[in-house]
């Protein structure tokens, strides 16, 4: 039986581990330098990754027996997948891991927003009971326009059907039957953008989708419209947003991604009209257990040659 060299990158939680160690020698050199993974990946037949590293060019050509690259979790934008198919290197996600978790928070910022929730803790905090400032508005009733309904959208779908909201969808890539499967109304954008109260981004990062949601959309959208970005920084036109907030035209925004990550204290994150985290959708306990099964499971399949489910390349 042969034995598979694994370097963990980024962490696994232990449950990954376990299965990985049963068959192979696994190394954990979570957070590893570039420069010191470019001198020891030539060791590995394995390479697990979450979204702190980047599997560049320049690392797959000092790979010279790896064989797969595993990302624990969905999005592969720091994986050059071009350079991994120049190479022979397969590459393997878990994307269902983090479904439920990133639509609950979903729903948690939706809620956020529409009864501003930070600044009424924010004020107690401070001493300050500010009861009269604090009109908020209900789910119940409003229209909620998902832009994206795979399998993240269509958990936000049911989730803000069960609040009695009226839910659009729209998707480039996706049947009409699978988003009424769902739930929601398929339209086209124009029209999500014209009827909805809150807009809820669940699209991955491609060139056909960066800067997607710009100034054009902006000012398609119902005024005072608020935005919820929980999928990958770079859709969202963020100087354009910040603009979009200040003239009222978008009344408010969470955002869990940014294009630069961390964003540091900018204009647009202490905006009083912002509530910003830390990139923490799929940050639960939960959805970490799912992801480490998940790739541990598929990174082993690929190194045996076996069928797999989540194969990106």
């Amino acid at each position: 039986m042969p034995v598979y060299n694994i370097l963990i990158a980024d962490g696994l939680e232990e449950n990954g581990q376990a299965i990985l160690h049963s068959v192979a020698r696994v190394e954990d050199r979570s957070g590893i330098s570039p420069e010191e993974l470019i001198d020891i990946i030539n060791d590995y037949d394995a390479l697990i990754v979450r979204s702190r590293t980047k599997v560049t060019p320049r690392l797959l050509e000092a790979a010279g027996r790896l064989k797969v690259v595993g990302r624990a979790g969905v999005g592969v934008d720091n994986i050059d997948l071009e350079a991994a198919q120049d190479h022979g290197v397969k590459v393997v996600n878990a994307p269902t891991s983090s479904s439920l978790a990133v639509a609950e928070l979903t729903i948690g910022l939706m809620l956020a927003l529409a009864r501003e929730i930070p600044r009424a803790d924010a004020g107690m905090k401070q001493g300050a009971w500010l009861k009269q400032e604090l009109s908020g508005m209900e789910l119940h009733g409003k229209t909620l326009g998902i832009l994206g309904v795979g399998r993240i959208g269509a958990q936000v779908c049911a989730r803000a059907s069960a609040f009695g909201m009226r839910v659009l969808g729209y998707d480039a890539h996706n049947t009409t039957e699978a988003i009424e499967g769902c739930g929601a109304k398929p339209v086209s954008l124009e029209e999500l953008y014209s009827r909805s109260d809150f807009i809820s981004l669940h699209l991955p990062l491609t060139d056909e989708t960066r800067s997607m949601v710009g100034e054009q959309a902006f000012g398609r959208m119902k005024r005072g419209v608020r935005i919820i970005s929980v999928a990958r920084g770079g859709i969202l036109d963020e100087s354009a947003l910040l603009d979009a907030l200040e003239s009222g035209q978008i009344g408010g925004a969470a955002l869990d991604v940014f294009a630069s990550e961390p964003p540091g204290a900018s204009e647009l994150v202490q905006h009083p009209n912002v509530i910003a985290t830390p990139h923490v959708g799929a940050q639960t306990a939960e959805a970490q257990a799912r992801a480490a099964e998940d790739i541990a499971n598929e990174v082993l399949a690929a190194l045996k040659g076996e069928p797999l489910r989540w194969k990106v390349i």
